[in-house]
Protein backbone atom coordinates (compact mmCIF):
# COMPACT_ATOMS: atom_id res chain seq x y z
CA UNK A 1 0.00 0.00 0.00
CA UNK A 2 1.33 3.43 -0.87
CA UNK A 3 2.93 5.06 2.12
CA UNK A 4 2.85 1.90 4.24
CA UNK A 5 6.31 0.61 3.33
CA UNK A 6 9.47 1.44 5.29
CA UNK A 7 12.97 1.89 3.89
CA UNK A 8 16.58 2.35 4.92
CA UNK A 9 19.81 2.80 3.02
CA UNK A 10 23.53 2.69 3.73
CA UNK A 11 26.86 2.61 1.90
CA UNK A 12 28.38 -0.72 0.91
CA UNK A 13 30.81 -1.87 -1.78
CA UNK A 14 31.39 1.70 -3.07
CA UNK A 15 27.70 2.06 -3.82
CA UNK A 16 24.42 2.37 -1.93
CA UNK A 17 22.32 -0.45 -0.51
CA UNK A 18 18.63 0.24 -0.11
CA UNK A 19 16.13 -1.98 1.66
CA UNK A 20 12.35 -1.54 1.44
CA UNK A 21 9.83 -3.71 3.30
CA UNK A 22 6.05 -3.67 3.14
CA UNK A 23 5.81 -4.41 6.88
CA UNK A 24 7.43 -1.44 8.68
CA UNK A 25 7.89 -3.39 11.89
CA UNK A 26 10.20 -5.81 10.08
CA UNK A 27 12.68 -3.17 8.89
CA UNK A 28 15.28 -3.47 11.68
CA UNK A 29 15.41 -7.26 11.52
CA UNK A 30 15.47 -7.17 7.72
CA UNK A 31 18.41 -4.76 7.73
CA UNK A 32 20.34 -7.09 10.05
CA UNK A 33 19.73 -10.03 7.70
CA UNK A 34 20.94 -8.07 4.67
CA UNK A 35 24.00 -6.59 6.42
CA UNK A 36 25.05 -10.03 7.69
CA UNK A 37 24.74 -11.67 4.29
CA UNK A 38 26.61 -8.90 2.47
CA UNK A 39 29.40 -9.11 5.04
CA UNK A 40 29.64 -12.85 4.46
CA UNK A 41 29.83 -12.36 0.68
CA UNK A 42 32.55 -9.74 1.11
CA UNK A 43 34.60 -12.07 3.30
CA UNK A 44 34.67 -14.82 0.68
CA UNK A 45 34.48 -13.02 -2.67
CA UNK A 46 36.09 -9.55 -2.55
CA UNK A 47 39.12 -9.15 -4.81
CA UNK A 48 40.11 -6.16 -2.70
CA UNK A 49 40.52 -7.94 0.64
CA UNK A 50 43.78 -9.77 1.17
CA UNK A 51 42.08 -12.08 3.66
CA UNK A 52 39.15 -12.94 1.38
CA UNK A 53 38.75 -16.62 0.59
CA UNK A 54 38.77 -15.97 -3.17
CA UNK A 55 42.29 -14.53 -2.97
CA UNK A 56 43.64 -17.61 -1.25
CA UNK A 57 42.94 -19.49 -4.46
CA UNK A 58 45.72 -17.54 -6.17
CA UNK A 59 48.23 -19.76 -4.38
CA UNK A 60 46.57 -23.09 -5.23
CA UNK A 61 48.74 -23.67 -8.35
CA UNK A 62 45.97 -25.56 -10.08
CA UNK A 63 45.35 -28.08 -7.31
CA UNK A 64 41.80 -28.85 -6.13
CA UNK A 65 40.71 -26.74 -3.16
CA UNK A 66 37.92 -27.26 -0.67
CA UNK A 67 35.97 -23.98 -0.51
CA UNK A 68 33.12 -22.69 1.62
CA UNK A 69 29.53 -23.41 0.55
CA UNK A 70 28.94 -19.67 0.03
CA UNK A 71 31.92 -19.25 -2.30
CA UNK A 72 30.96 -22.43 -4.13
CA UNK A 73 27.47 -21.00 -4.65
CA UNK A 74 28.90 -17.73 -5.98
CA UNK A 75 31.34 -19.47 -8.32
CA UNK A 76 28.56 -21.75 -9.52
CA UNK A 77 26.43 -18.75 -10.41
CA UNK A 78 29.35 -17.18 -12.30
CA UNK A 79 29.88 -20.36 -14.31
CA UNK A 80 26.18 -20.55 -15.09
CA UNK A 81 26.27 -16.95 -16.37
CA UNK A 82 29.30 -17.78 -18.53
CA UNK A 83 27.60 -20.83 -20.01
CA UNK A 84 24.35 -18.99 -20.74
CA UNK A 85 26.15 -16.12 -22.48
CA UNK A 86 28.61 -18.25 -24.45
CA UNK A 87 31.45 -16.81 -22.40
CA UNK A 88 30.57 -13.11 -22.71
CA UNK A 89 30.40 -13.00 -18.90
CA UNK A 90 33.60 -14.78 -17.86
CA UNK A 91 34.77 -14.94 -14.21
CA UNK A 92 38.43 -15.51 -15.17
CA UNK A 93 39.09 -11.83 -15.94
CA UNK A 94 40.35 -11.00 -12.44
CA UNK A 95 43.98 -10.95 -13.51
CA UNK A 96 43.41 -8.76 -16.59
CA UNK A 97 41.31 -6.32 -14.53
CA UNK A 98 44.14 -5.95 -12.03
CA UNK A 99 46.67 -5.55 -14.85
CA UNK A 100 44.57 -2.69 -16.23
CA UNK A 101 44.81 -0.95 -12.88
CA UNK A 102 41.55 -2.01 -11.23
CA UNK A 103 43.34 -3.72 -8.36
CA UNK A 104 41.63 -2.01 -5.41
CA UNK A 105 38.33 -0.42 -4.51
CA UNK A 106 37.34 2.07 -7.21
CA UNK A 107 37.34 4.92 -4.67
CA UNK A 108 41.04 4.32 -3.98
CA UNK A 109 42.25 4.43 -7.58
CA UNK A 110 44.37 7.46 -8.53
CA UNK A 111 42.93 9.97 -11.00
CA UNK A 112 45.50 8.72 -13.50
CA UNK A 113 48.25 6.14 -13.52
CA UNK A 114 51.20 4.99 -15.62
CA UNK A 115 50.58 4.27 -19.28
CA UNK A 116 49.77 0.67 -20.09
CA UNK A 117 50.90 -1.39 -23.06
CA UNK A 118 47.71 -2.57 -24.78
CA UNK A 119 47.78 -6.34 -25.11
CA UNK A 120 44.83 -8.18 -26.64
CA UNK A 121 44.56 -11.71 -25.37
CA UNK A 122 41.69 -14.01 -24.39
CA UNK A 123 40.80 -14.61 -20.76
CA UNK A 124 42.13 -17.85 -19.23
CA UNK A 125 38.64 -19.27 -19.80
CA UNK A 126 35.73 -20.28 -17.60
CA UNK A 127 35.54 -23.70 -19.32
CA UNK A 128 38.77 -24.68 -17.56
CA UNK A 129 37.29 -24.23 -14.10
CA UNK A 130 36.08 -27.37 -12.35
CA UNK A 131 33.55 -27.12 -9.53
CA UNK A 132 32.25 -30.31 -7.97
CA UNK A 133 30.24 -29.68 -4.84
CA UNK A 134 32.53 -27.58 -2.66
CA UNK A 135 35.72 -28.62 -4.46
CA UNK A 136 37.12 -26.07 -6.90
CA UNK A 137 39.97 -26.53 -9.35
CA UNK A 138 41.17 -23.25 -10.81
CA UNK A 139 43.81 -23.12 -13.57
CA UNK A 140 47.09 -21.73 -12.27
CA UNK A 141 46.95 -18.85 -14.77
CA UNK A 142 43.42 -17.74 -13.79
CA UNK A 143 42.31 -15.28 -11.15
CA UNK A 144 38.62 -15.02 -10.38
CA UNK A 145 36.52 -11.88 -10.47
CA UNK A 146 32.89 -12.43 -9.52
CA UNK A 147 31.83 -8.81 -9.88
CA UNK A 148 29.50 -9.45 -12.81
CA UNK A 149 27.33 -11.86 -10.82
CA UNK A 150 28.03 -11.82 -7.07
CA UNK A 151 26.28 -8.52 -6.30
CA UNK A 152 23.18 -9.52 -8.24
CA UNK A 153 23.11 -12.94 -6.62
CA UNK A 154 23.52 -11.30 -3.21
CA UNK A 155 20.51 -9.06 -3.92
CA UNK A 156 18.42 -12.11 -4.83
CA UNK A 157 19.55 -14.01 -1.76
CA UNK A 158 18.99 -11.10 0.63
CA UNK A 159 15.48 -10.49 -0.69
CA UNK A 160 14.65 -14.17 -0.42
CA UNK A 161 15.98 -14.46 3.14
CA UNK A 162 14.04 -11.42 4.36
CA UNK A 163 10.77 -12.55 2.78
CA UNK A 164 11.16 -16.09 4.10
CA UNK A 165 12.16 -15.24 7.65
CA UNK A 166 10.03 -12.15 8.27
CA UNK A 167 6.95 -12.76 6.10
CA UNK A 168 7.13 -9.36 4.40
CA UNK A 169 7.33 -8.05 0.90
CA UNK A 170 10.85 -6.79 0.26
CA UNK A 171 12.95 -4.94 -2.26
CA UNK A 172 16.75 -5.00 -2.05
CA UNK A 173 18.76 -2.62 -4.22
CA UNK A 174 22.54 -2.94 -4.39
CA UNK A 175 23.47 -0.11 -6.70
CA UNK A 176 21.89 -0.95 -10.03
CA UNK A 177 20.92 -4.49 -8.98
CA UNK A 178 17.34 -4.66 -7.69
CA UNK A 179 15.67 -7.84 -6.42
CA UNK A 180 12.22 -8.32 -4.90
CA UNK A 181 10.52 -11.12 -2.99
CA UNK A 182 7.24 -11.68 -1.21
CA UNK A 183 4.20 -9.51 -1.86
CA UNK A 184 4.66 -6.21 -3.67
CA UNK A 185 3.02 -2.95 -2.57
CA UNK A 186 -0.33 -2.22 -4.17
CA UNK A 187 0.36 -1.48 -7.82
CA UNK A 188 3.77 -3.18 -7.80
CA UNK A 189 7.30 -1.94 -7.18
CA UNK A 190 7.92 1.33 -9.01
CA UNK A 191 11.53 1.82 -10.09
CA UNK A 192 13.03 4.96 -11.60
CA UNK A 193 15.71 3.90 -14.08
CA UNK A 194 18.46 6.48 -14.59
CA UNK A 195 22.18 5.84 -14.51
CA UNK A 196 23.54 9.32 -13.79
CA UNK A 197 22.37 12.96 -13.77
CA UNK A 198 21.34 14.08 -17.22
CA UNK A 199 20.95 10.53 -18.53
CA UNK A 200 17.59 9.47 -20.01
CA UNK A 201 15.17 8.30 -17.32
CA UNK A 202 11.92 6.40 -17.05
CA UNK A 203 9.83 4.87 -14.28
CA UNK A 204 8.86 1.21 -14.50
CA UNK A 205 6.72 -1.08 -12.38
CA UNK A 206 7.94 -4.56 -11.44
CA UNK A 207 5.63 -7.37 -10.44
CA UNK A 208 6.24 -9.18 -7.15
CA UNK A 209 9.27 -11.43 -7.35
CA UNK A 210 10.75 -9.70 -10.39
CA UNK A 211 14.12 -8.01 -10.71
CA UNK A 212 15.99 -5.43 -12.76
CA UNK A 213 19.69 -4.74 -13.24
CA UNK A 214 21.74 -2.08 -14.98
CA UNK A 215 25.27 -2.44 -16.31
CA UNK A 216 27.10 0.79 -17.09
CA UNK A 217 30.23 1.95 -18.88
CA UNK A 218 29.91 5.37 -17.22
CA UNK A 219 30.34 4.65 -13.52
CA UNK A 220 33.36 2.51 -12.69
CA UNK A 221 36.00 4.17 -14.80
CA UNK A 222 39.64 5.09 -14.30
CA UNK A 223 42.58 6.38 -16.34
CA UNK A 224 45.97 4.93 -17.13
CA UNK A 225 48.33 7.14 -19.12
CA UNK A 226 45.39 9.35 -20.03
CA UNK A 227 43.44 6.40 -21.43
CA UNK A 228 39.92 6.10 -20.05
CA UNK A 229 39.03 2.55 -19.04
CA UNK A 230 35.88 0.89 -17.68
CA UNK A 231 35.34 -2.30 -15.71
CA UNK A 232 33.38 -4.48 -18.18
CA UNK A 233 35.94 -6.47 -20.15
CA UNK A 234 35.44 -8.39 -23.35
CA UNK A 235 36.83 -11.84 -22.45
CA UNK A 236 38.05 -12.27 -26.01
CA UNK A 237 40.53 -9.41 -25.68
CA UNK A 238 40.71 -8.73 -21.92
CA UNK A 239 40.23 -5.07 -22.78
CA UNK A 240 37.25 -2.87 -21.89
CA UNK A 241 34.36 -3.69 -24.21
CA UNK A 242 33.93 -1.10 -26.99
CA UNK A 243 31.36 1.40 -25.78
CA UNK A 244 28.32 0.90 -27.98
CA UNK A 245 25.96 1.28 -25.00
CA UNK A 246 26.40 3.72 -22.14
CA UNK A 247 24.05 1.59 -20.08
CA UNK A 248 22.07 -1.62 -20.45
CA UNK A 249 19.09 -2.31 -18.18
CA UNK A 250 17.29 -5.66 -18.20
CA UNK A 251 14.25 -6.98 -16.30
CA UNK A 252 14.06 -10.68 -15.46
CA UNK A 253 12.74 -13.18 -12.95
CA UNK A 254 15.92 -12.89 -10.89
CA UNK A 255 18.55 -10.22 -10.43
CA UNK A 256 21.22 -12.74 -11.41
CA UNK A 257 19.49 -13.33 -14.75
CA UNK A 258 19.00 -9.60 -15.27
CA UNK A 259 22.61 -8.70 -14.51
CA UNK A 260 23.96 -11.58 -16.58
CA UNK A 261 22.04 -10.27 -19.57
CA UNK A 262 22.86 -6.59 -19.00
CA UNK A 263 26.59 -7.32 -18.69
CA UNK A 264 26.55 -9.51 -21.80
CA UNK A 265 24.70 -6.74 -23.66
CA UNK A 266 27.56 -4.32 -22.99
CA UNK A 267 30.07 -6.92 -24.25
CA UNK A 268 28.01 -7.84 -27.33
CA UNK A 269 27.49 -4.25 -28.42
CA UNK A 270 25.10 -3.84 -31.36
CA UNK A 271 24.55 -7.62 -31.51
CA UNK A 272 22.88 -7.44 -28.09
CA UNK A 273 19.63 -6.14 -29.55
CA UNK A 274 18.85 -9.25 -31.56
CA UNK A 275 20.06 -11.53 -28.77
CA UNK A 276 17.78 -9.93 -26.17
CA UNK A 277 14.84 -9.98 -28.56
CA UNK A 278 15.34 -13.68 -29.27
CA UNK A 279 15.33 -14.34 -25.53
CA UNK A 280 12.23 -12.19 -25.07
CA UNK A 281 13.89 -10.16 -22.32
CA UNK A 282 12.60 -6.63 -21.61
CA UNK A 283 15.63 -4.36 -21.96
CA UNK A 284 16.53 -0.70 -22.36
CA UNK A 285 19.85 0.15 -24.02
CA UNK A 286 21.18 3.72 -24.02
CA UNK A 287 23.58 4.29 -26.91
CA UNK A 288 26.63 6.54 -26.89
CA UNK A 289 24.64 9.35 -28.53
CA UNK A 290 21.87 9.11 -25.91
CA UNK A 291 19.38 7.35 -28.18
CA UNK A 292 17.44 4.48 -26.68
CA UNK A 293 16.78 0.99 -28.03
CA UNK A 294 14.26 -1.25 -26.26
CA UNK A 295 13.33 -4.92 -26.57
CA UNK A 296 10.48 -7.25 -25.65
CA UNK A 297 7.94 -4.61 -24.75
CA UNK A 298 10.09 -2.11 -22.89
CA UNK A 299 8.70 0.49 -23.02
CA UNK A 300 5.20 -0.93 -23.36
CA UNK A 301 2.79 1.03 -25.55
CA UNK A 302 0.20 0.73 -22.79
CA UNK A 303 0.18 0.12 -19.04
CA UNK A 304 -0.39 -3.59 -19.52
CA UNK A 305 2.23 -5.91 -18.06
CA UNK A 306 4.71 -7.43 -20.48
CA UNK A 307 6.11 -10.92 -19.95
CA UNK A 308 9.80 -11.48 -20.70
CA UNK A 309 11.79 -14.71 -20.54
CA UNK A 310 14.94 -14.90 -18.47
CA UNK A 311 18.39 -15.75 -19.77
CA UNK A 312 18.22 -19.07 -21.60
CA UNK A 313 14.54 -19.37 -20.67
CA UNK A 314 15.37 -19.07 -16.98
CA UNK A 315 12.14 -17.35 -15.93
CA UNK A 316 9.54 -14.68 -16.57
CA UNK A 317 9.34 -11.10 -15.32
CA UNK A 318 6.47 -8.62 -15.41
CA UNK A 319 7.42 -5.04 -16.26
CA UNK A 320 5.44 -2.04 -17.37
CA UNK A 321 6.50 1.52 -18.08
CA UNK A 322 4.66 4.26 -16.22
CA UNK A 323 6.45 7.36 -17.48
CA UNK A 324 7.97 8.40 -20.80
CA UNK A 325 11.70 8.83 -21.31
CA UNK A 326 13.02 12.14 -19.99
CA UNK A 327 16.41 13.48 -18.99
CA UNK A 328 15.87 15.81 -16.00
CA UNK A 329 18.50 16.55 -13.37
CA UNK A 330 18.22 13.79 -10.77
CA UNK A 331 20.14 11.83 -8.16
CA UNK A 332 22.61 9.24 -9.38
CA UNK A 333 21.18 5.82 -9.69
CA UNK A 334 18.14 3.66 -9.91
CA UNK A 335 15.42 5.07 -7.67
CA UNK A 336 12.64 3.18 -5.95
CA UNK A 337 9.93 5.77 -6.25
CA UNK A 338 7.17 3.86 -4.47
CA UNK A 339 8.96 3.98 -1.14
CA UNK A 340 12.08 6.08 -1.44
CA UNK A 341 15.18 6.11 -3.61
CA UNK A 342 18.10 3.81 -4.22
CA UNK A 343 21.06 5.78 -5.49
CA UNK A 344 23.81 4.21 -7.55
CA UNK A 345 26.71 6.66 -7.51
CA UNK A 346 29.49 4.47 -8.86
CA UNK A 347 28.12 2.18 -11.50
CA UNK A 348 26.65 -1.25 -11.49
CA UNK A 349 29.61 -3.62 -11.26
CA UNK A 350 31.56 -4.53 -8.22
Amino acid sequence: MPGAAAAVEWSVWSTTARLVVTEPGALAAAREIVVDHLAAVDEVASRFRADAEINQLDHADGTPQRISPLLADLVGAALLAARRTDGDVDPTVGGPLAALGYDRDITLLPSDGPRLRVVHRPAPGWQRIRLTGNTLTLPDDARLDLGATAKAQAADRCAGLVAERLDTGVLVSLGGDVATAGNAPEGGWRIRVQDRPGEPACTITLAAGSAVATSSTLGRRWRRGGRLLHHILDPRTCQPAPVVWRTATVAAASCLDANTASTAAIVRGSAAVGWLRRLGMPARLVATDGSIVTTAGWPAPSRAKVAGAGVAGAGVAGVRVDRAETAPPAEDGTRVTSAGSATRPRGSGR
